[in-house]
C-alpha cells in the first residue's frame, strides 16, 4: 500500500493541508515546516498522485513536442532534453515526427485538441507565418528551432547567424581561406540555411576577404548523403577548398566521408567544422570541430515558457511573446587542429 498524505502528516507533526501546501509549492509555509515536511516525505518514499493534480487543475498532465526527424541525432537529443525538462515540472511528453512537411506541421498547430494536451513545443521547418496567422484557438504553443517567424509565440532559437560567424572565424584564424559552405538551400531566408550562410559571409568579409559564391554549394537535404555529395561536387571543380563549413554535424560526417575516399587528409588537407555537436561527431576517427548549442538550456527554456503559458490560461495575464537566444559555443576537435609540419 503506498504512502499517503496522513502518513506524511502523521510524520511530520502537521495537517494533511500543510503537507499539501508543500507538495503543491505553495508559498504559505514557513522555512522550518516546509523542511520538517520533506524530509517526512524523504523518510516515507512519498510521491505525489501527479494525475490526480492535473486533473483537479482540469489539465491532462501532457506536453506535445513534434519535430522535424527524430532519427536526426540532433532532434533525439533536444527531444530527450525537452522529456527530462517536463519531468521536473511533473509532465510526460508526448512526441510527434513531422518529417519536415508543411502540411504535417500545419496538423501539428491545428490537430491537437485541448482535450488531449496542456500544450505544444514545435520544431517547425516549413511551416510559413500565414500558417500560424490562421492558428484557431488551441492549446498555448512554443516554438522550438531556427527558422525565423513573425508570429505572437514564445520562440527558443540559437543565433545562426553569430554561431556560423564564430565557425568561420576559427578556420580563418587557422590560416583556411578557401573556406567552403555546404547545406545552402533556395528557399524562404528565412531558413536557417541562409542564415548560417549569412554568417559564412560575414565572417569572411571581417576577415577582409571577398566571399567566393562558387565554394557554395546548395543540396535538397541536410543528411549525411547530402554532405558526401555536396563534397564530391566541390572537389569535382577547378579550385579545392581548404576549409568546409557544413550546415550540420551529419553533413560534415558525410563530407569528411568523400574526403577519404578521394585521399585528402582531414584537416591537413581540408578543415571541416559542423553544426550541432551531436555524439557520432565526437567518436569518428577524426573528432568533428562543431558549434554547440546548449540544447539543455533550449529545451529548459521551452518547456519553462511553455508551463508559464498554461498555467496562466485561465488567471494573470500572459507574458507578451519573447524570442530568446540560449548560448552556444565553438568546439574544436581534431578536424580543425593546426596543420602537422
Amino acid at each position: 500500500m503506498g504512502v499517503s498524505l496522513k502518513d506524511v502528516a502523521l510524520r511530520a507533526g502537521v495537517s494533511v493541508k500543510t503537507v499539501s501546501n508543500v507538495v503543491n509549492d505553495y508559498p504559505h509555509v514557513t522555512a522550518t515546516t516546509r523542511a520538517r515536511v520533506q524530509r517526512a516525505i524523504d523518510d516515507l518514499g512519498y510521491r505525489p498522485n501527479l494525475t490526480a493534480r492535473h486533473l483537479r487543475k482540469g489539465r491532462t498532465g501532457i506536453i506535445a513536442l513534434a519535430v522535424p526527424e527524430l532519427g536526426n541525432p540532433y532532434f533525439a537529443e533536444v527531444a530527450g532534453a525537452v522529456i527530462d525538462a517536463a519531468a521536473r515540472h511533473g509532465l510526460t511528453v508526448l512526441l510527434d515526427h513531422t518529417a519536415g512537411s508543411r502540411e504535417r506541421e500545419v496538423l501539428v498547430t491545428q490537430g491537437f485538441g485541448a482535450h488531449v494536451i496542456d500544450g505544444l513545443i514545435l520544431s517547425p521547418i516549413r511551416l510559413e507565418n500565414e500558417d500560424l496567422a490562421a492558428r484557431g484557438d488551441g492549446p498555448p504553443m512554443v516554438l522550438l528551432g531556427e527558422r525565423e517567424y513573425d508570429a505572437p509565440y514564445d520562440h527558443i532559437m540559437v543565433d545562426n547567424v553569430g554561431a556560423a560567424r564564430a565557425a568561420v572565424r576559427h578556420l580563418l584564424d587557422i590560416g583556411r581561406r578557401r573556406i567552403a559552405f555546404l547545406g545552402a538551400r533556395r528557399e524562404s531566408t528565412r531558413q536557417p540555411a541562409h542564415l548560417r550562410l549569412r554568417g559564412w559571409r560575414q565572417a569572411i568579409l571581417a576577415a577582409g576577404l571577398e566571399p567566393d559564391e562558387s565554394m557554395v554549394v546548395a543540396t535538397e537535404g541536410f543528411d549525411r548523403r547530402d554532405g558526401a555529395a555536396a563534397m564530391a561536387a566541390l572537389l569535382d571543380r577547378e579550385e579545392r577548398p581548404d576549409a568546409v563549413f557544413a550546415y550540420n554535424d551529419l553533413m560534415a560526417v558525410g563530407a569528411m566521408r568523400t574526403l577519404v575516399e578521394r585521399g585528402l587528409r582531414v584537416p591537413d588537407d581540408v578543415a571541416v567544422v559542423g553544426f550541432d555537436d551531436i555524439e557520432e561527431g565526437r567518436y569518428g576517427s577524426v573528432s568533428l570541430s562543431t558549434v554547440s548549442p546548449d540544447k539543455a538550456a533550449l529545451a529548459r527554456l521551452a518547456v519553462d515558457c511553455l508551463v508559464e503559458r498554461i498555467e496562466r490560461r485561465d488567471g494573470a495575464e500572459p507574458p507578451a511573446p519573447r524570442r530568446i537566444e540560449p548560448g552556444y559555443r565553438l568546439i574544436a576537435r581534431e578536424s580543425t587542429a593546426v596543420r602537422r609540419s
